[in-house]
């Protein structure tokens, strides 16, 4: 089973107001588009990802993104999308509209689930509130909800059958279990979540800020690290060289203060330490720069989708004096980190001339950092 996952970002979304396509807009310190696009990018169980654009939105597609135009219509978008993922190996597809910013993994999960045994398979939400028929604003009747659902997206489908069913089918549809239904397939339903919004109107945006900001993860990560002096002139402290009447002793080239922040970065993640990724018996490490440990901790952060909110460096000894570098630390490191400047504090203080600090035998560093999913 190789599954695809189908974005529909072609719409206009004019009953959103003014202004970009809906898909396009902030929403929660990312955009719209954004927000879906992770909820299917982080899987393990989607192998591929294309989108379908409306031709003017080009410019506003991530880089890397992979997509095909849409049509007039969003049967015809979903249509071009389908053929766009024809003769790759794909057996199965998820369609999804990509103003649902809000869509949880385990509804995307169930969905994959159901496509093990049918066709075709949609998120529902069962009806709850009464219904009315209406006319010049006023009531003119009830209608048994009984048996009424709501309808949801990713919707499911084996991608020959549905592809099929698109060719086949005539005018728009309001959706594709409508189409698929026409062509003759059985849709399973699974359960679909309140909280999956499709934003359609301007005030479905604060509701569905409201969502993203309550199902945020939130990750805080320490380091700590200590490293002797020994021969040498100076040492390397958070990417800067400061000349003193010693060196640091390490495996690499001891950057205590570097060493602690990737650590905290690993600790975020549950990822162990640097060790465990830059073992110090291997050869290949020694004298290494230490960015390249920081480097690696923050594409994983990347990778597993959490962007780095902010990094808090502590040096701990008597001397060099850290202030007249610590600007400078503090460049190096937003750099190296692809970080803000005010997102990156590097500080410094003494233990009072106690322990092995205060008898500059070394330097410690103490770091702390904070991952925000993204």
């Amino acid at each position: 089973m190789k599954t695809a996952a189908l974005l529909v970002a072609a719409g206009r979304g004019t009953r959103a107001g003014e202004g970009l396509p809906k898909q396009w807009r902030p929403l929660a310190g990312r955009r719209v588009f954004d927000w879906s696009y992770a909820a299917f990018s982080q899987r393990a169980d989607i192998d591929h990802i294309l989108v379908v654009i409306h031709p003017d939105d080009e410019g506003y597609l991530p880089k890397g993104v992979e997509a095909v135009h849409g049509g007039a219509t969003r049967t015809a978008s979903v249509r071009a999308g389908l053929e766009g993922l024809e003769a790759r190996g794909v057996t199965h597809v998820l369609i999804h509209d990509a103003a649902r910013a809000c869509t949880q993994p385990g509804l995307i999960a169930d969905v994959v689930a159901a496509l093990q045994t049918h066709a075709a398979a949609a998120p529902a939400v069962p009806v709850t509130d009464a219904l009315w028929t209406g006319a010049d604003r006023m009531v003119t009747g009830t209608q048994d909800r009984s048996g009424l659902y709501r309808a949801q997206t990713p919707q499911g489908f084996d991608l020959d059958k549905i592809l099929a069913a698109h060719r086949a089918y005539n005018g728009d549809a309001r959706d594709d279990v409508e189409i698929a239904r026409a062509y003759g397939l059985e849709v399973a339903m699974t359960l679909g979540d309140e909280d999956n919004l499709k934003v359609t109107h301007a005030q479905d945006f604060a509701r569905a800020e409201r969502i993203l900001r309550g199902h945020m993860d939130i990750r805080l990560g320490n380091g700590f690290d200590v490293h002797a002096f020994t021969e040498g002139d100076h040492v390397v402290l958070c990417g800067v060289p400061v000349p003193h009447t010693k060196a640091l002793l390490g495996h690499s080239d001891a950057d205590v203060g570097m060493h602690a922040i990737t650590d905290a970065i690993y600790g975020a993640l549950a990822e162990g330490d640097i060790g465990r990724h830059f073992p110090p018996t291997d050869p290949e490490w020694k004298g290494a720069a230490s960015h390249i440990f920081l480097e690696h901790a923050c594409t994983l952060a990347r990778a597993k989708g959490f962007k780095i909110g902010n990094v808090d460096c502590t040096l701990i000894c008597e001397a060099p004096k850290i202030g007249p570098h610590a600007d400078a630390m503090q460049a190096e490191l937003a750099r190296i980190m692809g970080l803000d400047l005010n997102r990156v504090s590097v500080k410094a203080t003494t233990s009072e001339r106690l322990g092995f600090t205060g008898r500059q035998e070394g330097i410690a560093a103490l770091a702390t950092t904070t991952l925000v999913s993204l």
